[in-house]
C-alpha cells in the first residue's frame, strides 16, 4: 500500500487497537477521523478516504450509510465492522460496493467465521422440524444493540443452511405467556453484564440430543487483527461486497 490504512473511529476502543495492529503489521497509518480533533485526524471521512488506500470503520451504525457513500465517492477500499446496521444501511453498502471493494463483517475473528461456516453446514444437515435452533450471546454492559451482530450472523448462517432467509423465522425477546415454540424458528437470547468481550453459543436441540457450537472472545485484539488482515486482502480487489469468509478462503457448502 502506498497511502496506507485510515481508521474511522480511531479514538474508540476498537480504533485504537486497529491502529496498533496496523503498526505491528508494518503497514502505514494514513490517519483517522473521530468526534474529537487530534494529531493525525482528518476533517471528515471523505478527506481520510482520499488520503488512504483502505478505510477501516468501527464507528457507529448511525454513520454507516454516510461513511459508505463518502468512501465510495473517493474510490477507496472499505472495511466495515460496525454492527447494528439496518436493512437500509446494508442497501447503501451494497450500492457502494458497485464502485469500490468492501469487506463487511459482523465479526473479524477467524474463529467466529469458522463457526459461522460450521453453523451453516450443521443447519443443512439437521432437519428444522427435528432440531430447534437457539442462539445465546453475552456481551459487556455498554453494548447498545441486541441481538449482537455476531448472533445475527449465526442466525443468518442457520437460515442459509435451511434454505430460507432469517426474516420470518426469527424469535427474540420472549416474555410472558408466549405459547409453544414455533416449528422451524431460530431463537435468540441476549445477556448483558460486566465486561464480557463476547460469548456466543448456537444450540441445536432435538428430543434425543443437543449439539452446541460455541465461541468465546477474551481480547478484542482478535477483531482488530482480523480487520487489518481484511484491509490487506481487499487492497486492489475489484469492486464488490465481500465477507470474512472470502478473506479467509472459506469455501461455501457444496
Amino acid at each position: 500500500m502506498d497511502k496506507g490504512i485510515g481508521i474511522s473511529g480511531i479514538a474508540g476502543r476498537m480504533g485504537r487497537l486497529v491502529a496498533e495492529e496496523v503498526a505491528a503489521a508494518g503497514l502505514k497509518l494514513a490517519g483517522g477521523v473521530d468526534r474529537e480533533p487530534g494529531e493525525g485526524r482528518w476533517a471528515d471521512i471523505g478527506a481520510l478516504a482520499a488520503a488512504a488506500d483502505v478505510v477501516v470503520d468501527f464507528s457507529h451504525a448511525s454513520a454507516a450509510a454516510a461513511n459508505a457513500r463518502a468512501v465510495a465517492a473517493a474510490g477507496c477500499a472499505y472495511v466495515i465492522g460496525t454492527t447494528g446496521l439496518s436493512a437500509a444501511d446494508e442497501a447503501v453498502l451494497a450500492e457502494a460496493a458497485r464502485r469500490v471493494p468492501i469487506v463487511y463483517a459482523a465479526n473479524f475473528s477467524p474463529g467466529v467465521n469458522l463457526v459461522l461456516a460450521l453453523a451453516e453446514r450443521m443447519a443443512a444437515a439437521l432437519p428444522a422440524e427435528a432440531y430447534d435452533a437457539e442462539i445465546l450471546e453475552m456481551h459487556h454492559r455498554q453494548k447498545v444493540d441486541a441481538p449482537s451482530g455476531t448472533a445475527m450472523a449465526m442466525g443468518r448462517a442457520v437460515a442459509r443452511g435451511r434454505g430460507h432467509p432469517l426474516e420470518g423465522h426469527m424469535e427474540s425477546g420472549r416474555d410472558g405467556h408466549t405459547g409453544a415454540r414455533t416449528a422451524g424458528a431460530i431463537g435468540f437470547a441476549a445477556l448483558r453484564g460486566g465486561q464480557v468481550v463476547g460469548e456466543h453459543t448456537l444450540l441445536f436441540a432435538s428430543p434425543t440430543e443437543h449439539i452446541a457450537l460455541s465461541h468465546r472472545a477474551f481480547d478484542r485484539r482478535a477483531f482488530a487483527t482480523g480487520a487489518v488482515r481484511a484491509a490487506r486482502w481487499i487492497h486492489r480487489r475489484q469492486p464488490g461486497l465481500y465477507g470474512m469468509a472470502d478473506v479467509l478462503g472459506i469455501a461455501p457448502p457444496a
